[in-house]
């Protein structure tokens, strides 16, 4: 556990969260300031701050439960949709530096957008240039 990470405070007990959820490695609790009701947040138990660092079991546990409650929380709040994302890193805009998985319900006019509407303006790359990302990402 991280001594200054909020989330790992939850998981000891020492800051108080709303559980909805707990696995051997994942916790799930209610997102402090959410952007719709029912907006919870799923977390490895333990300190991981970067999704990468997360060892493959863990992994696979912490989007079991995910899956699990992605219909979960869209039947508790009578949602049309969920929206599920990943802020991994700072520049992403990852404010606690511990990874986590947002779940926030979703509902027809809600004013939401998809992940698309983060950077309306972004250049579209070129098919070379798509060509060598997808390259890059094979080879890595």
């Amino acid at each position: 556990m991280a001594e200054d990470c909020v989330f790992c405070g939850i998981v000891t007990g020492d800051i108080p969260g709303r559980i909805v959820k707990e696995t051997d490695h994942a916790i799930a609790f209610l997102d402090a300031n959410p952007l719709a009701a029912g907006h919870t947040l799923v977390i490895p138990k333990r300190h991981y701050a970067r999704l990468n660092d997360v060892p493959g079991d863990e992994a696979a546990e912490l989007f079991g439960a995910v899956h699990e409650l992605a219909a979960t929380i869209e039947d508790a709040t009578d949602a049309d949709a969920v929206s599920i994302g990943i802020n991994d890193g700072e520049a992403a805009g990852q404010e606690v530096p511990h990874t986590h998985v947002h779940l926030v319900p979703r509902f027809e006019g809600d004013g939401g957008g998809p992940f698309h509407a983060i950077n309306p303006q972004n250049d579209q790359p070129t098919d070379d240039e798509l060509d060598a990302v997808a390259d890059a990402i094979r080879d890595a």
